[in-house]
């Protein structure tokens, strides 16, 4: 028998002679998200099981489509799995509008880095509450590998306009702030 103590309560669990089953744990937002754009950017299908619901993925989701690739299944928990069918990194397609990334920086932040490497021109933008957060930290590495990016109020605010090349140069970047969302970028 094991006791754990938790403030005034005391809870005792028998031990167990097995333990079966399929322990089921909540996708991750951090992961859903990379697993996403991984997706778009591999040729053919991707499975993915597990991805975290909300609405910060669902963004996610949409931009993966506008940049043409196609989503089966549902991004709502408990779902099996989706399937992304992306012609892959060499076959994006330009959006026709104006990529809404709704109030996912993970979204803006990341979808940078993936189009400062296309040959168009796209621009990223979301609600009131993200237009209001800092995208110079990723202007400024995402420009030294060639890309030509521009933001509001000096290119420090979203939206934010890409102009992509596919021969970015490599750059040792040590990035004022750790983030992992700026790293990602670079490496997309």
């Amino acid at each position: 028998m094991t006791t754990f103590r938790t403030g005034v309560d005391v809870v005792e669990v028998a031990r167990a002679r097995s333990l079966r089953g399929r322990p089921a744990l909540p996708g991750d937002k951090s992961i859903s998200h990379r697993a996403l754009m991984v997706a778009l950017l591999t040729p053919g299908t991707t499975r993915i099981e597990g991805l975290s619901g909300g609405a910060d993925v669902a963004s996610t989701a949409g931009i993966v489509e506008a940049l043409g690739a196609t989503l089966a299944g549902d991004l709502e928990p408990g779902t099996p799995a989706v399937r992304v069918g992306s012609p892959g990194i060499a076959g994006l397609s330009p959006p026709t509008a104006t990529l809404d990334c709704g109030n996912s920086g993970t979204s803006l932040r990341l979808f940078a880095g993936i189009l400062a490497g296309q040959p168009f021109e796209a621009t990223l933008d979301g609600d009131a509450s993200l237009r209001a957060r800092p995208v110079a930290r990723i202007i400024e590495p995402l420009r030294a590998m060639g890309a030509a990016l521009g933001g509001r109020r000096h290119d420090t605010l979203p939206p934010i306009t890409i102009r992509g090349r596919p021969d970015l140069v490599a750059i040792d970047w040590t990035p004022s702030v750790p983030s992992a969302q700026v790293k990602s970028a670079i490496l997309l």
